[in-house]
């Protein structure tokens, strides 16, 4: 079995940005709002100020997971980790959890100091990486979950 990298997603590879998605499209099953057009403009978008990046964890040359981070346009040093979403048949092995705590060390590495924010419906992961619940933030089973650095 080959070991799993976590890359940086190349927005120009399109084989990369179709891959990533296909696999987001597939795992939040909602076409209204997370259709293929509106993702791809998420993975490509190169806007300076209000910056997305996202991360894969790859294996063989195969796209398991897929997560974005970017600069909430509301708040200054706010970041927002969104669109994480792990293959169905790799869930449950740890890769999301790492693909967590890689878009939280490039923060680290990126910012001096900031906020991350998170909205899920499972929260003891982000819990066991920092992250504390903001109160009264339930909102349809989803809770909003915040760590600052």
């Amino acid at each position: 079995m080959a070991k799993i990298r976590f890359d940086t997603l190349d927005p120009s590879s399109a084989p990369l940005v179709d891959a990533s998605v296909t696999l987001i499209v597939n795992a939040f099953g909602d076409p209204e709002r997370y259709s293929a057009t509106r993702v791809a403009r998420e993975l490509q978008s190169d806007d300076p100020v209000f910056y997305r990046q996202f991360f894969v964890a790859m294996e063989a040359g195969e796209i398991l997971a897929v997560g974005g981070v970017k600069a909430a346009d509301w708040a200054s040093k706010t970041h927002i980790l969104y669109l994480s979403a792990v293959t169905p048949e790799r869930r449950g092995k740890g890769i999301g959890r790492a693909l967590i705590k890689a878009r939280i060390e490039w923060l680290e590495k990126t910012f001096k100091s900031g906020r991350i924010l998170v909205s899920a419906a499972k929260t003891r992961r982000f819990r066991d990486l920092g992250f504390v619940e903001i109160r009264n933030s339930s909102l349809d089973g989803r809770h909003l979950l915040l760590r600052r650095f």
